[in-house]
């Protein structure tokens, strides 16, 4: 009796390790780095989505399904023809690093599933793309408002996906190619504004430079008006009177004669 139930035992026992054998890979699983996962409780509620399993080892029951996903940074680059403000048509590629918000994977996977990227991605990107576009001209796209046009493109971007439990790392926008005759219409055209403009520079800088030269000769005619109504014939006599003074103190030999020069001034005759 004893022995049958051992047997018995044993057998169970074996039994029950090929059911784990033959279940283990829908029970046991392990979270990769760079990865997180989910599961569908098929007799629990469902998709779980609040809950995000980290790397490392679990267990699970094996009528759930599991679903794993990569949640390491990746690129994505576009080329595209969007219409500018006129209806012209340009061509413009982008690179946009994004990686999925790591606590939002049951809510990514709920919307769009693994195929986010086709599905959610690339068409916001697009979009957003084409919408900032049709609010400029393609002059102000390819020069002075360009800076503008990127800034809105990655802000439109970033919000859009952010929305949607996608975060962007940055995007970059790599080229916007006119047609030829267009860019070199434009090209001519903001040539000749910069020729204009240091025309114009240098009118003013010869305007600026008459001004200059005009006030400086008034201010010069004035002094000498100032002088010359102040240089009367005694101030004059006055003055040189007083150099003669001057003079006489000096060691250097000289003949002054005071009084023989025009208009009674000191004449100095010699001297070393």
């Amino acid at each position: 009796m004893e022995n049958r139930r051992t047997v018995v035992i044993v057998i169970v026992a074996v039994v029950a390790i090929f059911v784990l054998l033959a279940f283990s890979t829908s029970i046991f699983y392990t979270i990769e780095p760079g990865e997180r996962a989910v599961i569908f409780k098929k007799f629990a509620g469902g998709l779980d989505k609040d809950n995000v399993i980290d790397q490392g080892f679990n267990f699970k029951a094996p009528w759930n399904t599991l679903y794993v996903y990569d949640v390491k940074e990746k690129s994505v680059e576009e080329s595209m023809d969007v219409l500018d403000k006129n209806g012209l048509s340009l061509n413009v590629d982008v690179t946009l690093r994004y990686n999925p918000i790591y606590e939002e994977i049951g809510f990514l996977h709920e919307n769009f599933g693994k195929n986010y990227e086709n599905s959610l991605v690339i068409p916001e990107v697009r979009s957003s793309v084409r919408q900032v576009m049709g609010r400029f001209t393609a002059e102000e796209i390819y020069s002075t408002m360009r800076g503008e046009v990127e800034t809105s493109i990655k802000q439109e971007t970033a919000n859009s996906l952010g929305s949607n439990n996608i975060e962007m790392k940055t995007l970059l926008i790599r080229s916007i190619n006119l047609p030829e005759q267009i860019k070199a219409a434009i090209e001519n055209k903001l040539k000749q504004e910069q020729e204009a403009l240091a025309y114009q520079f240098r009118l003013e800088k010869e305007k600026s430079e008459a001004e200059r030269k005009r006030i400086a000769a008034e201010g010069e005619a004035q002094a000498n008006n100032i002088v010359n109504n102040s240089l009367t014939d005694r101030l004059l006599k006055m003055r040189g009177i007083e150099a003669t003074l001057e003079l006489s103190k000096s060691p250097n030999s000289k003949v002054i004669v005071v009084g023989s020069g025009e208009d009674g001034l000191p004449l100095i005759l010699g001297g070393n």
